[in-house]
């Protein structure tokens, strides 16, 4: 396996999860235009685990948001970093964020690019 992941964890009010899935919706499309391999989205359901630590922990999560946990696959991190670029200067994207009130907000949510470990 030679793919290349950008994985994100995020907190999400619960009164915008619906329009937040409404922008995940769409920008999902814009990547996989791109040239991403898959785009997806999970919002936490079972996050807690006694004697490990929690994405909510992790992340400051308040009572009244959910966890969000995604990743982007890419074929290389080479062209993770061209697509990351397109999509990042994609005029649609600003547009979309303006467009749903989705809450989002990327000084709290973590990021990272993984390669794959076997």
């Amino acid at each position: 396996m030679t793919n290349y992941i950008d994985g994100f964890v995020l907190p999400i009010s619960n009164d915008k999860l619906e329009n937040y899935r409404q922008l995940v919706e769409q920008v999902a499309k814009i990547w996989k235009e791109h040239g991403a391999l898959d785009y997806r989205e999970f919002i936490g359901d079972d996050l807690n685990l006694e004697g490990v630590r929690s994405f909510v922990e992790l992340n400051s999560v308040e009572k009244n948001q959910a966890v969000i946990f995604g990743w982007v696959i890419f074929n290389s991190k080479q062209e993770r970093d061209l697509i990351n670029k397109k999509v990042a200067s994609d005029p649609r994207m600003l547009k979309l964020v303006e467009q749903f009130d989705s809450g989002f907000d990327a000084k709290k949510m973590f990021y990272g690019g993984f390669k794959p470990l076997y």
